[in-house]
């Protein structure tokens, strides 16, 4: 009975030894997010921008398309906030249904590509039949200017908000399965990898099982890049009438209406230009934070 009872207080105490290091890093984790300047600017930015998402119907009850013809190009005012654009229509209401629209676009981009690139990544690393085939691909796909690419798979496939998340996805894939291939090989060439091909375990296990949870801090970090370079390219395939059709409140719907009248309703350029810099600069700050939070030798090698 003492030997037993020794050994049930020895495993409440290495479960309570667990629990104390699983607080202890948990509050290292805070403690560095809120020392790190850039994932916090970031975090308040993008969740400013997730909460205008959320109450668009609140800030424009009328909804996007609204329109008092009578009060066209009228300045910000306590009426309108932000002004009103070329058909009446009040410039605030349509910057919150268009973040619906281009956040709605970047973050389907950066999820549907991950999730893709991954797949890619993974199996041409483990297979070396797979990843000269599918690596060249990507080279090929990458060789050509994602603005280009983007604008040559909207010519054919036609101005939509789903071919453009289609077109996107297809010029971001490559940049997701480089990133996963280069973690997934260091990850395969480890011990316990060569082990398990030892005893036999099936590929799709030690694929999906222990390589690809070692991608994911690099995976993570390349999509929200990619988020924030698809909201841009997103506003400027809409500014050039290649993207979201029109009258819908994109980004660039809104900077490609204003255009024509910049100099007499400034607004109309200004404030979704500030719109699409904010969103763009609080995830690329988010990224870069977040690479340091996720990988410490980073943050070490730039000090």
């Amino acid at each position: 009975m003492g030997a037993i009872q020794r050994s049930f207080e020895g495993n409440v105490e290495l479960s309570r030894i667990k629990s104390d290091l699983k607080k202890q890093q948990r509050n290292l984790l805070i403690r560095r997010f809120f020392a790190n300047k850039s994932v916090l600017i970031g975090s308040i930015i993008s969740i400013f921008l997730a909460c205008v998402v959320l109450l668009a119907p609140f800030i424009a009850p009328e909804g996007p398309y609204a329109m008092e013809v009578a009060n066209r190009l009228q300045g910000p005012s306590s009426a309108h906030l932000l002004g009103t654009d070329n058909f009446g229509r009040d410039v605030l209401g349509r910057i919150a249904y268009g973040a619906q629209i281009s956040m709605g676009v970047g973050s389907s981009v950066a999820i549907i590509s991950s999730l893709l690139g991954m797949m890619i990544g993974l199996y041409a690393s483990y297979f070396r039949s797979l990843d000269s085939v599918l690596m060249r691909i990507c080279d090929g796909l990458m060789a050509i200017p994602g603005i280009l690419l983007a604008i040559a798979l909207m010519a054919a496939f036609g101005a939509k908000t789903e071919n453009v998340v289609l077109a996107l996805c297809i010029v971001f894939t490559p940049h997701i399965a480089r990133a996963v291939r280069s973690a997934a090989l260091v990850v395969r060439e480890q011990t316990y990898i060569e082990a398990m091909k030892a005893l036999g375990a099936p590929s799709w296990r030690i694929i999906w099982l222990h390589i690809a949870p070692n991608t994911l801090s690099p995976l993570i970090v390349q999509a929200t890049f990619i988020f924030a370079d698809a909201i841009i390219i997103e506003a400027a395939l809409s500014f050039l009438g290649a993207g979201v059709p029109a009258p819908a409140p994109s980004w660039g719907n809104i900077l490609s209406d204003g255009k024509m009248v910049i100099f007499q309703a400034w607004w109309m350029t200004v404030f979704p230009g500030i719109t699409i810099i904010l969103s763009v600069l609080g995830l690329n700050l988010f990224g870069d934070g977040l690479r340091d939070l996720l990988d410490p030798h980073t943050n070490q090698a730039k000090k």
